[in-house]
This record gives C-alpha cells, sequence and structure tokens, in this order.
C-alpha cells in the first residue's frame, strides 16, 4: 500500500507539464495579424469576413446554411424563434446542461421540461417519452462535454410524435456519432464558440441547418442587416418585416471572433486529432480500474469526442467502498502538487433551479415556466431525480500527446484508485456517495454561452 500524499505521502507529479499540454485555444501568429487587420481596418461591424466563415463552417460541419451570432446563448435563442416556439408551448432538455440551453424558453412563453441523464451525463432516450404532451413543440438535445447523445433513438421518439429536434453543440464541435458530425442530426443546431470552448473564437455562436425557412427566421430573428428583400426570399410569414431584427435585439457577430474562427477552422481538425490521440491514450490506461468509467462514446461504432470539451470520468462510489466523489478528488488534487485540481461534478440540474420555479419575467403574478400552460410542468420534477445517484469526477484535458507527462497523470489518478481505503476514515460525505451531478460546482460554473 502506497500512502497518499493527501495523508503524507510523497505526490505523483511534482514538476508543473509544458505550457503547450493545457493551453487551448491556440493562437499563432498569423491570428494576431489577421485580429490586427480587422482593428485598423475599423471593420469589427462590418459582414464580410463573418459570411466567410458562415461559408467555411457550414461546408465543414456538412449543412447547407450557417449563420453566426454575437454568442451561443443568442444562436439557441434563434433556433427557438425559427422553429416558432411560442406561448403555451412546452420543449424539452436535458437537466444536465448549462441554463443557456433552454432557459430563453421563457422568453417565448414556453415551458421547459426536464429530462433524465444516463450514466454518461447524457439525455437518456428511456425517460424521453415520460416528458411528451400534446403541448411538446421539440426536444433540445445537448452533446454535453462532448459526448454525443443516442441519436437515433432520439429521432426516432421526434419523428413519432411530430417534434422539432434542436442540437445544441456547444461542447461538441467535431464530435461523430456513428461517423457524422453531431449538429447535422436534428431540424437546426445551435452552438457557442466562445474562449473555452474547443471550437473557441473568442465570443461568438453559430446556427446551422439544412431547412431554408428555418434558416431565413433564424437569420431574421437577430440579423436586421441580412433581413432585406436580397436574402429573405421563401418564407412568406416574415416577407415584409424587412431591416429589423424581429427578436428586437441585434445578433451581428464581432468581426473579430470571426477572423478567429477562420483561424481556427483552418486547424480544428489536425489539433483536435491530437488531443483525441492525448485523452484516448490516458484513458485507455486506465481502462482496467472499474470504479472510472471515461465519458466517451464507442469508438468502434465510429463515434468519438471532437475535441474532448472538458473531459470527465463517471465515478461509480460502490466500486471504491462508498467513497465520496469529492473525497476522491481531494486526493486526485494533492497527488499533483497543486498543478492540477480535481473536481466532482459539473453544471448544477436546472430543474432545482428557482429560475425555473418561480422567476416571473413578465411581472404578470405567475412563474413564467406555467404562466402560459395550463398544466404545471414543476410537478414534472419530481421525475427527473433518478433513483440510482450519479456521479463524475474531472480528468486532465490533454491538448498534446506526450507519453510521459500522460504516463505521470495516469499514475497519479492509478495510485489513488488503489489506495482509495486509505481515504475511507474521515470521508463526510462517505454516506451519500459524493455529490451528485445534479450539485452546483463553483469551479466549474464559469462555463457561458
Amino acid at each position: 500500500m502506497e500512502k497518499l500524499a493527501l495523508l503524507g505521502g510523497t505526490p505523483v507529479v511534482t514538476e508543473k507539464a509544458p505550457e503547450e499540454m493545457f493551453k487551448w485555444p491556440i493562437i499563432t501568429q498569423e491570428d494576431i495579424d489577421n485580429v490586427v487587420e480587422v482593428v485598423k481596418a475599423n471593420k469589427f461591424s462590418y459582414e464580410d469576413i463573418t459570411e466567410k466563415f458562415e461559408s467555411e463552417f457550414a461546408e465543414w460541419i456538412g449543412r447547407k446554411y450557417a449563420c453566426a451570432y454575437t454568442n451561443g446563448t443568442m444562436s439557441i435563442t434563434a433556433a427557438m424563434f425559427a422553429i416558432g416556439l411560442g406561448i403555451g408551448d412546452e420543449i424539452i432538455c436535458p437537466t444536465k446542461t448549462y441554463w443557456g440551453s433552454v432557459s430563453q424558453a421563457a422568453n417565448f412563453g414556453a415551458s421547459a421540461v426536464f429530462c433524465n441523464i444516463n450514466d454518461m451525463l447524457s439525455m437518456d432516450p428511456d425517460d424521453l417519452e415520460r416528458c411528451i404532451t400534446p403541448r411538446t413543440k421539440a426536444i433540445v438535445v445537448v452533446h454535453y462535454l462532448g459526448y454525443p447523445c443516442d441519436m437515433d433513438r432520439i429521432m426516432e421518439i421526434a419523428n413519432k410524435h411530430n417534434l422539432y429536434v434542436i442540437e445544441d453543440c456547444s461542447h461538441a464541435h467535431g464530435s461523430l456519432y456513428k461517423g457524422k458530425k453531431v449538429g447535422t442530426f436534428g431540424h437546426i443546431a445551435a452552438m457557442s464558440m466562445m474562449s473555452m470552448k474547443v471550437f473557441a473564437a473568442g465570443e461568438l455562436g453559430m446556427v446551422v441547418t439544412d431547412d431554408r425557412r428555418l434558416y431565413e427566421r433564424a437569420l431574421a430573428f437577430g440579423h436586421y442587416g441580412k433581413n432585406s428583400p436580397e436574402n429573405i426570399i421563401e418564407a412568406e410569414e416574415i416577407k415584409g418585416y424587412y431591416h429589423i431584427g424581429l427578436g428586437g435585439c441585434k445578433g451581428r457577430a464581432n468581426q473579430v471572433s470571426s477572423v478567429l474562427a477562420r483561424g481556427q477552422l483552418k486547424y480544428f481538425d489536425e489539433r483536435t486529432a491530437e488531443i483525441r490521440k492525448a485523452m484516448d491514450y490516458f484513458y485507455d490506461s486506465l481502462a482496467d480500474i472499474e470504479g472510472l468509467k471515461p465519458l466517451r462514446p464507442n469508438r468502434e461504432e465510429g463515434s468519438h469526442m471532437g475535441g474532448y470539451y472538458l473531459p470527465h470520468f463517471a465515478y461509480y462510489p460502490e466500486k471504491f467502498g462508498g467513497l465520496s466523489a469529492k473525497r476522491f478528488c481531494e486526493a486526485l488534487t494533492a497527488e499533483f502538487s497543486g498543478t492540477f485540481g480535481a473536481w466532482e461534478g459539473a453544471n448544477f440540474c436546472l430543474h432545482n433551479h428557482k429560475f425555473f420555479k418561480e422567476f416571473d419575467l413578465f411581472n404578470n403574478g405567475k412563474p413564467t415556466r406555467i404562466a402560459f400552460n395550463d398544466r404545471d410542468v414543476r410537478k414534472d420534477d419530481e421525475a427527473v431525480n433518478p433513483s440510482e445517484k450519479k456521479y463524475c469526477v474531472s480528468a486532465p484535458w490533454f491538448k498534446k500527446f506526450n507519453k510521459e507527462i500522460i504516463d505521470a497523470y495516469s499514475k497519479a489518478f492509478r495510485k489513488v484508485a488503489e489506495n482509495y481505503e486509505q481515504l475511507l476514515e474521515g470521508d463526510v460525505d462517505k454516506a451519500q456517495g459524493g455529490r451528485w451531478h445534479g450539485t452546483e460546482n463553483a469551479a466549474n460554473q464559469q462555463e457561458s454561452k
């Protein structure tokens, strides 16, 4: 038995890894020169560079149309407008996600209904039909932490009930589901490209679709310049409302972000392939530890994690004598001498938040989530907490493949896993098994869309 660093033993990792192992995004002199050119020309608010990026991104992802926005939250809002989400409608979303995946439903007088997650923190298709009612308009599928959802089953259920599917790909740029990029399965997809994401372009959002009508509606929502007779040619219900953003807001992308995005796209596949090589090697080295299961899909089916946004393990406390995920992470952090900090949990579950219980956006005396519905969807939240609690712990996000460094990190994880019994005494959270996925973790709430 090897004494754990948390209890006075010697840490496994004592030196900080080279910056290139974890630095992201990769900004080159080429990127800097392109940004300076935009600044010098005062072309922040033009659209020529943005339009080039939209065309390039549509081709890369494999969809006919792409439209850029100020950020990911705006792009998802535009997607909701595109499908015609309105007063009294219901829209289903997994409870485990960033609030910008569905909170905007309140702006349209619609009700968010929350679906359970499975062990991979992904929308559980087995729980999806429970959430469907005659008022259901759409499903927001979130490829959370880059893990591609079970799109075969989700699309089958959506088609059965004649529902729209919006894919939120903010964590999953380049992720594949059975050989096909996420964002190309649903009727429309939206995503963030803010500075922490795998596809990082400062502050940017994107909508993609193959449906011309949905594209035109999304574009008209926040683009008063593009909402013109020259661009809007087919959607009869929005003809004539030219030169005004129909959402009452402006979503035009800043071209500093657009030019950064073009540079990132140029090298995206090459750089994310390097990330996958590193992360797959790391995860494979720990595959025999039963209590840690990598959040990644079946690669034999042609699925993969794109750029492995915020890697995690599913954590099974019963395999570690009931050791809490919190205690496990404390021990992990100690093995890295402050060079890597592990945390348990991830985004809080939305169905537990006061916003979805009480917030009155329109000041009409009712919680907006139920103000325009003939039923109290909040009662559905009682079915969201899974009977078998789920836990997760963070993993290092390697950007480069360096066998020696990755082996050292792997050794630290293995040391804690194989000596967990030392941690049982004094584990104040043991009775609960750790922090459920639904509990907020401050270390991981900086993410935004």
